[in-house]
């Protein structure tokens, strides 16, 4: 297995996306193949907030961003959390995530996870709720 997903599995963003979606998508079994873990281990990890999944064109699908090299981005299950606790639904949460923000280095909080300012996401994640 490989750090990368072929360029035949991401999915570019263009056919699927919404007005704030990433750019390219893993399925579940592609997930499941990058982290080396069974396919109901990754639908866990979503039922338990650790990764974000939405449908487009009717399949799961998560945001390969998301899934740096063979792990989860380290702060993304608590900003999960924490804005599933503020009322955002998983849709929301995407959308949230990938809103372009210009104060913000990669220009989006999911970006912003993936650098040294994954702290102040998770407190802008924190302020949602009051």
């Amino acid at each position: 297995m490989t750090d990368s997903v072929p360029a035949d599995r991401a999915v570019p963003g263009p056919d699927l996306a919404g007005p704030a979606d990433p750019a390219d998508w893993l399925t579940l079994p592609d997930v499941a193949e990058r982290l080396d873990v069974s396919i109901s281990k990754v639908h866990q990890m979503v039922r338990d907030r650790e990764l974000i999944a939405v449908r487009r064109d009717g399949v799961r699908r998560i945001p390969a961003d998301l899934v740096a090299n063979r792990t989860v981005l380290k702060h993304l299950p608590g900003v999960l959390t924490l804005l599933a606790d503020a009322g955002y639904d998983d849709e929301a949460a995407l959308r949230w995530l990938y809103e372009p923000d210009d104060s913000l280095p990669g220009a989006t909080p999911a970006a912003a996870l993936a650098s040294d300012q994954a702290r102040e996401i998770k407190r802008r994640a924190q302020a949602l709720g009051f």
